[in-house]
């Protein structure tokens, strides 16, 4: 795809997809998941709507603490996963251990 053709396909996502994609991205930089947390900062190009929107969603994500700042960002933080996020096949021949990838909530 070209530069272009993501810039238009840029333009048609709505405000809400935009800000969406940004937490998202933000949430799993390396950085984020090494550390499990992240400091979310509202821009002022993020509509009331959009904002509110995305935190609902953040809030009833499992095992995510929100910390709200006094500049209207948001500071996420989340436990690694325990054993018993994980799910042992024994069926095989050999056991597998499959972990869920820790990614953003939408």
């Amino acid at each position: 795809m070209s530069a272009q053709e993501n810039a238009v396909r840029m333009e048609e996502l709505t405000s809400l997809e935009r800000l969406g994609l940004r937490v998202s991205a933000m949430i799993n930089s390396p950085l984020a998941q090494l550390d499990r947390r992240v400091l979310v900062h509202r821009m002022d190009t993020d509509t009331d709507h959009d904002w509110e929107s995305i935190m609902e969603l953040l809030a009833e994500t499992d095992g995510l603490d929100m910390t709200f700042c006094d500049d209207g960002s948001v500071f996420l933080k989340w436990d690694a996963p325990t054993d018993d996020d994980r799910v042992i096949d024994r069926g095989e021949e050999v056991a597998r251990v499959e972990t869920e990838e820790e990614e953003a909530p939408f």
